[in-house]
Parts: structure tokens; C-alpha cells; sequence
């Protein structure tokens, strides 16, 4: 039996499964260079290539290594981004967080209140330990809004993955 994939609720955010119907709303941030150029892929070409992100969060959650949650605005079902745990080593209650937000809502503290909800579910519901940020060295933005969380920067992964 499949476990239900759980949603999380903030003040303006509902952060859901995310679905093949859901393509075209995400097609339109991961096809912008400025969104996916510090996540190691290449921009979208085509609402294919989402497809195969969105099989990706299936498969990560099925095989119990992440999960990722789309976030939309509450009364606007509209895919805006997405935030969750990837990498998860359940024997060491450990997991990386990572997500991207559509360019329009940047600068609106939406990542911010989404990464929040995202971490207390993982330490709360997920028991884990530790949750890291691997953050580029050029992604200012991204570093100060973990920061901002209270993530600390432990140090720099040199060659760390190669992107």
C-alpha cells in the first residue's frame, strides 16, 4: 500500500504533491535561465523534460531517498516552485533541502515561509538530526535566506558535484 503523500499548510502556501498536470506551471520557471542555473540542470526545453523532473519526485519518494513538495499561493492551485529533501540517509536521520521558486515571486518571502514548513516537517515528522543546504558559492540569495533560518555554513565543498 502507497503512503499518502503528506501536504503542508503555511499562511499564504500550500505545499502538495505535485502532478503531471502540473507541467506547464513549472515548465514556465525550470525553462528560465536565472531559476535553474545554480540547480545543475540544464533550463527546460520543452513541458518533456518537466515530466521528467516530476517522475523524478515520484521516484525519490517511492524509493524513500527524498520528497519534494510543490509550492503553490493558497486559492491559486498554481505550481510557483518546489522545496523538499533529497539524499535522505535514514541510519543517520540526515537529508539535503533544496528548491527553486519561479522569478515573479522572488523577493516576496515565499521560499523563506516554504523552507520553513519544509524543516520543521523533517525534523518533526521525519525525525532527522541534521538537514544541510548545498548552496553554490555564487548563490548569495540562497545563502542568506538559509542563513536566515538559522542554517549555519560549516564550509566549502570543493568539486563537490559536478554540474
Amino acid at each position: 500500500m502507497e503512503k499518502e503523500f503528506p501536504a503542508l499548510e503555511t499562511k499564504r502556501l500550500i505545499l502538495r504533491k505535485v502532478t503531471k498536470e502540473d507541467a506547464s506551471d513549472m515548465f514556465a520557471y525550470l525553462s528560465d535561465e536565472e531559476v535553474v542555473k545554480h540547480m545543475g540542470l540544464p533550463p527546460s526545453k520543452t513541458e518533456e523534460d518537466v515530466l521528467d523532473e516530476i517522475n523524478w519526485y515520484e521516484s525519490i519518494y517511492k524509493n524513500g531517498s527524498g520528497i519534494r513538495w510543490g509550492i503553490t499561493v493558497k486559492d491559486f492551485n498554481k505550481v510557483i516552485g518546489s522545496c523538499g529533501f533529497l539524499n535522505t540517509v535514514p541510519k543517520h536521520h540526515r537529508a539535503e533541502v533544496g528548491f527553486e521558486l519561479c522569478k515573479d515571486y522572488w523577493g516576496q518571502g515565499i521560499a523563506s515561509e516554504a523552507l520553513k514548513a519544509v524543516v520543521r516537517y523533517g525534523f518533526d515528522q521525519l525525525e532527522l538530526e541534521r538537514i544541510e543546504a548545498l548552496i553554490e558559492l555564487t548563490n548569495l540569495p540562497s545563502q542568506k535566506l538559509v542563513e536566515r533560518q538559522g542554517f549555519l555554513r560549516e564550509g566549502l565543498l570543493r568539486h563537490y558535484e559536478f554540474t
